[in-house]
């Protein structure tokens, strides 16, 4: 990774899925960063977003070797 590498929006799902697809990525040394608007807005006091709409970004150049990762991972959840 270098100053100009860009997260990509990966996988859209539930708090659960996003942790364990995490833990899948991190086994294969892929950071991953989380995106939660609705726990954000909890803590702020105001309400936002869907708990079923948290959203998982990855750098752009971890793409191809994420996406195998997903896929088993949609396989596995039955998705």
């Amino acid at each position: 990774m270098d100053d100009n590498s860009k997260h990509i929006k990966f996988f859209t799902g539930s708090l659960i899925e996003i942790q364990r697809l995490q833990l899948d990525l991190d086994d294969q040394k892929i950071p991953s960063l989380v995106k939660n608007n609705f726990q954000s807005g909890l803590r702020s006091g105001f309400y936002g977003g869907s708990p079923s709409q948290v959203q998982l970004f990855i750098y752009q150049e971890d793409f191809d070797k994420a996406k195998p990762i997903l896929e088993s991972f949609k396989k596995d959840m039955g998705i």
